[in-house]
């Protein structure tokens, strides 16, 4: 069954269409949640709350769009809610690293390399924890623009589409949140190869 079918199946209160959506997209759904919330359990709370209100939600989405980017923005969108909630909650804010360096790190030096031996890959973990770790450090709207840049590979008009907003705020947005990257993973791996980003 396609999305459309599934789509139409829901409208008309058939479950059976929910069922397909959700097996479909609540692993890349789950993933990017957590991606911009940093937490799993929530990351999965706000998934099932979008998968919950579908049924209602659905009613009015127009079957001449695909259903993956209207339901990925949702999920984008009840993340970056859920992790300023979040954030208020505990009154947490990270501070701004505002200088960069000079000849920075690339995003290519920090991905895991798949022909890793046995013998690097403890400082390859220590590199994607750093990594990882900087990335909690980003304001949730840097850090949706980022998952949805380097991790969805979206370009800057379909970003600006999913987080509603210009797309010179998407550019700000990720030229900030390099910049902080760069500065936090500066300071953690300085004998990188370092490279424009």
């Amino acid at each position: 069954m396609d999305d459309r079918e599934a789509i139409g199946r829901l409208k008309a209160g058939d479950l059976s269409g929910l069922e397909v959506l959700v097996r479909r997209y609540q692993t890349p759904a789950i993933e990017t949640a957590y991606l911009i919330t940093h937490d799993l359990p929530l990351a999965e709370d706000v998934v099932h709350d979008l998968y919950l209100r579908l049924d209602r939600s659905i009613r009015t989405f127009d079957l001449a769009y695909p259903f993956k980017p209207w339901f990925m923005r949702c999920v984008v969108n009840a993340s970056l809610r859920a992790a300023r909630a979040a954030r208020r909650d505990v009154g947490f804010e990270t501070p701004v690293a505002a200088a960069g360096a000079e000849g920075d790190l690339t995003l290519g030096d920090l991905l895991p390399d798949p022909s890793v031996g046995p013998d690097d890959l403890f400082e390859q973990t220590e590199l994607e924890a750093a990594v990882e770790a900087a990335l909690w450090q980003l304001a949730p709207e840097q850090r949706a623009a980022v998952v949805l840049r380097y991790y969805l590979e979206l370009g800057d008009d379909e970003i600006s589409e999913q987080l509603n907003c210009a797309t010179s705020t998407v550019r700000w947005r990720l030229h900030a949140a390099r910049r902080q990257l760069r500065a936090w993973l500066w300071r953690l791996s300085p004998d990188q190869t370092r490279t424009g980003w």
